[in-house]
């Protein structure tokens, strides 16, 4: 994967209001660092987190685009193609909720002008939307980069289906 680099999401349980945190030291040269934090009060409601990464990011706006589901709002085709550690590739990864925390790398390719959003998933069956949070990224580099400080999730219940189709 010459072409792309390594966006590192760290997920951590912990803290008294659901809110991003400055960003975590980078484990190789050429990751950017993301952290998430979640309140205890909540962690027992969110099984996932799904993440995207948009084209065209400058010309969105995230206060709109964490109103509801992503799904609810954007076609498809407008998502990078991510890849996860174990080889899964698609246009949302999802990732499940742990307590205690987990650090999870998602590729992103090289390139200019993205929105990156997290959105957070119920434990229901089928998931729920429960809120989003959302960062533009304003270059990916294949050298360093800078890190990336999360911005907060905010909880917003919603009845969309936050799902994209597989």
């Amino acid at each position: 994967m010459s072409h792309r680099e390594s966006l590192r999401l760290l997920l951590l349980c912990w803290g008294a209001v659901l809110a991003g945190c400055g960003p975590e030291a980078a484990s190789d040269a050429a990751a950017l660092g993301l952290e998430v934090t979640l309140s205890r009060a909540v962690a027992s409601q969110v099984g996932a987190y799904q993440v995207a990464v948009l084209k065209d990011g400058a010309r969105r706006n995230c206060t709109e685009l964490q109103r509801t589901c992503l799904s609810a709002q954007v076609k498809p085709d407008e998502l990078l193609e991510l890849e996860d550690v174990d080889g899964r590739s698609g246009r949302t990864l999802r990732f499940a909720s742990a307590p205690g925390g987990a650090e999870l790398a998602v590729d992103v390719p090289v390139g200019r002008d993205y929105a990156l959003v997290i959105e957070a998933l119920s434990t229901d069956t089928p998931a729920r939307f429960l809120g989003s949070s959302c960062n533009y990224l304003r270059e990916v580099n294949t050298g360093t980069n800078a890190a990336v400080v999360a911005a907060p999730i905010e909880l917003t219940v919603g009845t969309c289906d936050p799902l994209f189709p597989r």
